[in-house]
């Protein structure tokens, strides 16, 4: 349907389990997306796709370690393990995705000095990634989001896309989460819901396409 996208949120090699930054069951996400992006006429991916020297990487702190958080350039940053770094398998889209499906990639991430959750801007939305032009030059109104990680990029995606305008609708059974504190996603889901965020699942909204 026109007016509206798919947004498939950081999809990728290194959020799937055996890759350098696994969300817990993000491979179970793969399955989602395949069966909900012939539904969509625009489907957008977005990549994760970081030089090596990215300052988000506990690896390029001496003395620091991974999950630590620092203040990077005026902005809190958690420290990653080395993730999806450009021109490696783990920064590919998930190998079992229906690539051919996806229409267009935004990458984002690429400025070693700050690091980007969201799909449309990097942290302190100090830079755009082009997303919202992109979306804007189709007329999309309705975005509905699916990915990794609900409690970080996904959550980001979300509630910069309520900031531009945008309807927002969640795929929660295409999603995982972090979770690092243990209550993240639940908290993550409530706020979003707090903020308008229509939650669905991908069989209501296929359902709603028969």
């Amino acid at each position: 349907m026109s007016g509206e996208a798919l947004i498939l949120i950081d999809i990728q090699n290194d959020f799937c389990p055996g890759g350098a930054l696994a969300v817990p069951d993000g491979d179970q996400v793969v399955a989602v997306a395949n069966a909900v992006m012939p539904a969509f006429s625009l489907v957008i991916a977005t990549q994760d796709f970081h030089p090596q020297d990215h300052l988000s990487f506990a690896s390029n702190h001496e003395g620091r370690s991974a999950y630590e958080g620092i203040d990077l350039d005026g902005l809190p940053q958690v420290l990653w393990p080395d993730h999806c770094v450009q021109g490696t398998h783990g920064a590919e889209l998930h190998d079992d995705l229906h690539e051919e499906l996806i229409g267009r990639v935004v990458q984002k991430g690429l400025d070693p000095r700050i690091d980007s959750y969201s799909g449309f801007f990097d942290n302190g939305r100090r830079k755009q990634t082009g997303l919202d032009a992109m979306l804007k030059s189709e007329g999309v109104q309705d975005v509905y989001l699916m990915g990794l990680a609900t409690d970080y990029c996904v959550k980001w995606t979300a509630l910069d896309a309520l900031r531009l305008g945008y309807r927002v609708h969640l795929i929660v059974d295409g999603c995982r989460g972090m979770n690092l504190a243990g209550n993240d996603v639940e908290n993550v889901l409530r706020e979003l819901r707090d903020a308008s965020v229509e939650q669905l699942t991908s069989q209501t909204l296929l359902a709603r396409r028969r």
